[in-house]
C-alpha cells in the first residue's frame, strides 16, 4: 500500500521541474490594456473577431501562438468588464433603494450614471 503512494509522490516530484521549464518556454504578453469601460468593450469586440478568424483556420503552431497572445487582451477586457458590471449593478441597486425611499436626488444621480455606463454595453 505504501509503495504506490511513494511512486506517486516520486512521479510528482520529477514532473514539477519539467512543468516549470515548460512554462518558461512560453512568452507571456501583457495584452492591450482595458482601462475604461469603453476600451474594454472595444477590445472585446476587436479581439473576439480576431479570435474567431484564428479559430476558423487550421490551428498551426503560429495560429496557436496568435490565439495565446489574443487571450491576454481578452482577459484584460473581461476583467475590466467584470469590475464595471459590478459598479453598474451597485448603482442600479442605489436607484432601486432610493426609489423606495422617494429620494429623487439619488435616483437622478445614480440613475444617470447607471444609464451612461449600461449604454456603453449596448452599443
Amino acid at each position: 500500500m505504501k509503495q504506490p503512494l511513494i511512486l506517486s509522490v516520486a512521479a510528482l516530484m520529477f514532473s514539477l521541474p519539467l512543468a516549470a521549464v515548460a512554462d518558461d518556454d512560453y512568452k507571456h504578453f501583457k495584452g492591450e490594456p482595458s482601462q475604461t469601460l469603453e476600451q474594454a468593450v472595444a477590445n472585446l469586440s476587436t479581439y473576439n473577431r480576431r479570435l474567431e478568424t484564428a479559430l476558423s483556420g487550421e490551428l498551426t503552431p503560429e495560429a496557436m501562438n496568435e490565439v495565446h497572445q489574443l487571450t491576454y487582451t481578452l482577459e484584460n477586457a473581461l476583467g475590466k468588464l467584470d469590475d464595471e458590471l459590478e459598479d453598474i449593478a451597485e448603482r442600479l441597486e442605489k436607484v432601486h433603494k432610493a426609489s423606495e425611499r422617494a429620494d429623487p436626488g439619488t435616483v437622478k444621480r445614480q440613475g444617470s450614471v447607471y444609464l451612461e455606463k449600461s449604454r456603453v454595453l449596448l452599443q
